[in-house]
């Protein structure tokens, strides 16, 4: 498809319509992560993020109603969000499967006293509690409240654009006055 194909003018879209449509829109890629009483790591990977709120200091994801994981998840009193690097990509994958150990051979970086869990290596981590959730068609819009973070400068995002996963790369100086 170009930019010359002509658009899609659908007034009632399949499934499959609209995940390519929605496709065309990047994403990042996170890691939602946390241990069970039992000392069972629990996670998933989400591409439906969003920064929400800086006062107070909230972020979005919007999780699939069927998802087995957020069940356990949700009921945890502390979340690790990581924002993948670049070179996560099998971690991404490995995150999203559906059958598994979903953490084998993936390097886990800190855990939290509250039994947060973050990815090595991640561009950046928010230790958070559930907010808030609100039904959303098929899949239900969670708020997490950040209790704390960290950054790292100097790795480029995970990026999720049409079904695969991109590179970012800098156009220059950006003049935004």
């Amino acid at each position: 498809m170009t930019r010359d194909t002509p658009y899609i003018n659908d007034t009632d879209p399949t499934a499959e319509v609209l995940r390519r449509v929605f496709g065309t829109f990047p994403s990042g890629v996170v890691a939602l992560c946390g241990t069970t009483p039992e000392g069972e790591t629990v996670g998933m990977a989400i591409s439906a993020f969003i920064p929400v709120s800086l006062d107070p200091p909230l972020i979005g994801v919007a999780i699939q109603n069927s998802s087995r994981t957020w069940a356990v998840l949700r009921e945890l009193p502390s979340l690790g969000v990581s924002v993948l690097a670049s070179d996560q990509q099998i971690e991404a994958r490995q995150l999203a499967a559906r059958e598994g150990n979903r953490f084998t051979g993936i390097d886990l970086g800190n855990l939290t006293d509250g039994g947060a869990v973050f990815l090595a290596n991640s561009v950046s981590r928010f230790d958070c509690v559930p907010e808030s959730e609100t039904p959303a068609g098929d899949h239900t819009m969670v708020l997490l409240r950040i209790r704390a973070l960290s950054l790292s400068y100097d790795v480029p995002p995970l990026v999720f654009h049409e079904s695969a996963f991109v590179t970012l790369s800098p156009l220059g100086e950006a003049d935004i006055t």
